[in-house]
């Protein structure tokens, strides 16, 4: 019932502009009759109004694909598809924006033939101005048709992780498991880490001491790992039963040991904290020391 009241929300905005601009274009071509007023009222409200009936459009697949995923659990498609739309919703309101500027222009004299005829020429000139604009829309297309990665997917972009929350013609949005939002031009999109293409492994390492019985740790650990993957808490957070990889290293003060699980890309973090929680819980039960540093102090 939530999510039908939260489709029928969304689709609001995009209906009532369709309303109003029909409304507005039926009066002013009809009803009203005022000298160029009339006929740009009419012009600009049928501009708004096919901007209205395409986001509607949009809306309703966006909203149909992601009942079909709440139905098949097909995520893949239902993202690439939300994608799209916010991508064709840009370009869409980019278009009605121009066409509204150039009606606006004719209005007050200025004859949007010539400019247009003289596009080319001052692409040139701006051109060299906007390289980076003109860059930034033809990434922004190359990720959509590519498919590079769609809204839903965790990336890291240099020291930045986070969900793609939005796809537009010149920018992306990400946003940190904080709220954090970093919002970056397509094309300074480079060397990128998409980490939701596969199941992740959150990791972790524990030491314990130097006098620690290996065999009876390890077998300890082959007896507790595989429950914690069904204890309530922890349910769709372990993927798979943790392991333990074996000794990691030698330290100053002790052995460090490997541990790993599979987990979605987002519980990583969530993840490894539970396995040092399981792990600290069990050593307390079981009497097996995790070392600290310590200093001696002799005197003479």
């Amino acid at each position: 019932m939530s999510n039908k009241k939260t489709e029928k929300k969304s689709l609001l905005p995009s209906l009532l502009l369709v309303v109003v601009c029909a409304a507005l274009f039926a009066a002013f071509r009809y009803a009203v009759k005022i000298p160029t007023l009339s006929a740009l009222v009419a012009e600009l409200a049928a501009v708004w109004l096919v901007y209205g009936v395409v986001a509607l459009a949009l809306t309703m697949l966006q909203n149909h694909i992601s009942q079909k995923k709440s139905a098949t659990n097909k995520e893949t498609t239902a993202e690439g598809v939300a994608t799209a739309v916010a991508m064709l919703s840009s370009i869409a309101k980019y278009a009605a924006v121009i066409v509204t500027v150039l009606a606006l222009l004719r209005v007050v004299g200025v004859d949007t033939a010539t400019i247009l005829a003289a596009a080319g020429i001052v692409s040139l000139v701006v051109g060299f101005a906007s390289q980076s604009l003109i860059e930034d829309v033809i990434t922004g297309i190359f990720i959509l048709f590519e498919g590079q990665y769609k809204i839903g997917d965790m990336l890291v972009l240099g020291d930045f992780r986070g969900t793609v929350i939005d796809i537009g013609v010149r920018t992306t949005t990400l946003e940190d498991v904080g709220g954090n939002r970093l919002i970056v031009n397509n094309s300074d999109i480079r060397n990128v880490q998409n980490r939701s293409r596969r199941e992740s492994k959150a990791v972790t390492k524990v030491s314990v001491t130097y006098g620690q019985n290996m065999i009876e740790l390890e077998n300890i650990l082959k007896e507790a790992l595989p429950t914690w993957k069904d204890k309530p808490e922890y349910k769709g957070l372990f993927l798979d039963d943790p392991s333990y990889n074996g000794i990691d290293e030698f330290q100053d003060s002790g052995i460090a040991l490997h541990f790993s699980v599979k987990t979605n890309e987002e519980d990583i973090f969530k993840a490894r904290r539970a396995m040092n929680r399981e792990l600290k819980l069990l050593f307390d039960e079981k009497g097996i020391e995790i070392p600290f540093p310590q200093v001696d102090v002799h005197t003479k």
